[in-house]
C-alpha cells in the first residue's frame, strides 16, 4: 500500500514518520517545502502538489488545521481531486464539522475514490508514540482497508458509522478536553484565591477521584504557569467555536460548552493562542487576580 501524506505540522510529521518505520512507502507534499526536510531523510517521496501525491499513492492522508486548507488542497488545479482515480481512497484526519466531511466525501466519491473522515484524539506526543485515538466515519470496507494505517497511528480506531461520524466524535471528545482543562484551571485559580499553596491543591488532585490523565499531563504546566504548545490553545478555540456550531443549529443548550467556547475565545483574543491549551489557566487568573 502506497501512502500520500498531505500536512507536516505538529501532529503530521511524526504520524508520516511512524508509516515510514512501519516500512510504508510515503509521498508527501507540504506547503512550506522545509517542513518535508526530516521525512524526506527518513525515506518519503517529496511531490510538488498534491495532485502528484494522489496519482502516487493507494490512500491520500490530509492532517491540516481547518476545513478551508482541506477544501483548498482537494479543489485546486493541481489538488487531490485532480490525481485522483477510481478506487482510490482519502482520508482527512484534521478536526472539521461533521457537515464538511460529509461535503468532501461527495466531492471524492463524485470522481470515483472512497472517503473516509478519521480525525484523532491525541496530541503532539502520542503522535508521536503511535497512541492516538482514531476517529472514523465512512464506509466498513474503506475502514477494514486502511486498519493497517490505523493500526500504526494509534493504540485504537472506532468507527463511528458513515462519513461525518468521526468528525462528531471529535467534537465530543475536544469539548469534554476543553471543559476538563478550564475546570482544573479554575478550581486551581478558586483554590490559590482562598489562600491555598498551589502545589498541595495540585497533590490533592492527583490524589483524588477528580485526578485524569490530562490533568497529570497539564500539572507541571499549571504549576510552572509556562504554556510550551502540544496542542494550541487557538485550534481548541477553532474546535469549540464547532461545537457551538453544531449546539446551534440541533436547538440545544448545553451552557458548560458554551461558557468554554466563550473563554478559549477570548483566551485567543488576548493573544495566547499558540500557547498549550492549559494556558487557559492563564486567561482565567489574570481575570481575577
Amino acid at each position: 500500500m502506497k501512502i500520500g501524506w498531505i500536512g507536516l505540522g505538529h501532529m503530521g510529521n511524526p504520524m508520516a514518520r511512524n508509516l515510514l518505520d512501519a516500512n510504508f512507502d510515503v509521498y508527501v507534499y507540504n506547503r512550506t517545502i522545509s517542513k518535508t526536510k526530516e521525512v524526506a531523510e527518513a525515506g518519503a517521496t517529496v511531490c510538488a502538489s498534491p495532485r502528484e501525491v494522489t496519482e502516487q499513492a493507494d490512500v491520500v492522508i490530509t492532517m491540516l488545521s481547518n476545513a478551508a486548507a482541506v477544501e483548498a488542497v482537494l479543489q485546486a488545479n493541481h489538488g487531490i481531486l485532480a490525481g485522483l482515480s477510481e478506487g482510490k481512497i482519502v482520508i482527512d484526519m484534521s478536526t472539521v464539522s461533521p457537515d464538511d466531511s460529509a461535503r468532501f466525501a461527495q466531492w471524492v466519491e463524485n470522481r470515483g475514490g472512497h472517503f473516509i473522515d478519521a480525525p484523532v484524539s491525541g496530541s503532539v506526543a502520542p503522535a508521536k508514540e503511535g497512541n492516538l485515538v482514531v476517529l472514523l466515519g465512512g464506509k466498513q470496507t474503506d475502514v477494514d482497508y486502511c486498519r493497517p494505517i490505523f493500526d500504526v497511528l494509534g493504540k485504537t480506531a472506532i468507527h463511528f458509522g458513515e462519513n461525518g461520524k468521526g468528525s462528531a466524535a471529535k467534537l465530543s471528545i475536544n469539548l469534554l478536553l476543553g471543559l476538563t482543562i478550564q475546570g482544573a484551571s479554575e478550581s486551581l485559580i478558586l483554590a490559590e484565591k482562598l489562600g491555598l499553596k498551589k502545589e498541595n491543591v495540585i497533590e490533592m488532585i492527583s490524589a483524588s477521584a477528580c485526578n485524569t490523565p490530562i490533568f497529570q499531563m497539564k500539572k507541571n504546566s499549571f504549576q510552572k504557569e509556562t504554556f510550551s504548545a502540544a496542542f494550541m490553545l487557538e485550534l481548541m478555540s477553532k474546535d469549540l467555536g464547532l461545537v457551538r456550531s453544531e449546539i446551534e443549529k440541533a436547538g440545544m443548550k448545553l451552557p458548560l460548552a458554551e461558557a468554554a467556547e466563550e473563554t478559549y475565545r477570548q483566551a485567543k483574543a488576548d493573544g495566547i493562542g499558540q500557547e498549550d491549551v492549559a494556558a487557559v489557566y492563564a486567561e482565567l487568573k489574570q481575570r481575577n487576580f
